[in-house]
């Protein structure tokens, strides 16, 4: 096959060349490198394609009919590598995302509309899913994740400022229970607990006292692997919950939630873009990177 388009190439430029010193300087070959291209395709079709004289070169009626058939196709594989050579060098095509609820939430929806009609050539598919996704292995070209979760060997971009967690119940729940002092208080509380899917393990609550982290191993009769049905939950007054401060900042504000805890709530860091560490960066992974991200810092995250 590889000899067939050779001689292909070969033929076409004899063709419209007349010449087969003109056709080697055109293809940057030697005159007895065409000839033997065409020979073996020649000798491949079983038929003359070409009538050489000493003074011309021109075609047979044979390979009159075979050009006239070929060349249509042959230009269609010339602007198929030339549509290659321009995705190569500008923003489009399918990119495929997977991120958390909260990352399209709070990043991504808000300024979605902006980004799609400042690229109009790129499409996008995202993937949520609060799961830990292997972005190489299930084929997605970016991956968004909060930043002291990343994987390994990841170039990392961040997309958001700090983060923090809120522990909430109803002001109903808290009035019953009283009001936890101290993270370790929550033992005597049922709290609504949250299982990561893809680990498969119910997740500890994480606290910070005197500049050092620690975690506590809370109880309750509820167990959830999605943030909101969390939320919803403690809003029906089944229980205190751990959740992210963005996703009951309204519930607050209405006095729907009652806030504890906030003393050992630190900041941690935010969400990141993230994406294989590769020579070539595709421009559509680029153009979406850029636009999103909060700071021009970018760096390698490995651990």
């Amino acid at each position: 096959m590889r000899d067939d388009l050779s001689g292909l190439t070969a033929l076409l430029c004899v063709a419209d060349k007349r010449s087969f010193t003109a056709a080697a300087a055109e293809l940057r070959v030697t005159p007895s490198a065409v000839s033997q291209a065409i020979r073996s395709l020649e000798e491949r079709v079983g038929v003359r394609l070409l009538q050489r004289t000493t003074r011309s070169v021109g075609l047979t009626e044979a390979g009159d009919r075979f050009l006239a058939r070929v060349k249509p196709a042959m230009d269609g594989v010339r602007e198929a590598f030339a549509s290659l050579g321009e995705l190569r060098d500008r923003p489009a095509g399918l990119l495929r995302i997977t991120l958390p609820r909260l990352g399209y939430e709070s990043v991504i929806a808000p300024r979605l509309p902006d980004f799609l009609a400042q690229y109009p050539d790129i499409d996008l598919e995202l993937s949520v899913d609060d799961a830990f996704v292997d972005v190489v292995k299930e084929g997605f070209d970016l991956g968004m994740r909060i930043g002291e979760m990343l994987e390994r060997e990841m170039i990392s971009v961040r997309v958001s400022r700090e983060l923090r967690v809120a522990v909430v119940a109803t002001p109903g729940y808290f009035a019953k229970r009283g009001r936890p002092k101290h993270p370790r208080d929550l033992r005597d509380h049922d709290c609504i607990n949250y299982r990561r899917r893809a680990l498969g393990v119910v997740s500890r609550w994480e606290f910070t006292e005197n500049g050092k982290d620690f975690q506590v191993a809370v109880q309750g009769r509820v167990l959830i692997n999605d943030g909101d049905l969390m939320v919803d939950a403690a809003l029906r007054g089944l229980g205190v919950a751990y959740v992210m401060e963005s996703t009951v900042r309204e519930a607050l504000a209405e006095k729907r939630l009652v806030r504890v805890l906030d003393a050992f709530c630190a900041p941690f860091p935010g969400l990141f873009l993230y994406y294989p560490s590769r020579a070539q960066i595709a421009p559509k992974v680029q153009a979406f990177v850029g636009f999103f991200k909060l700071a021009s810092r970018i760096k390698r995250h490995s651990r």
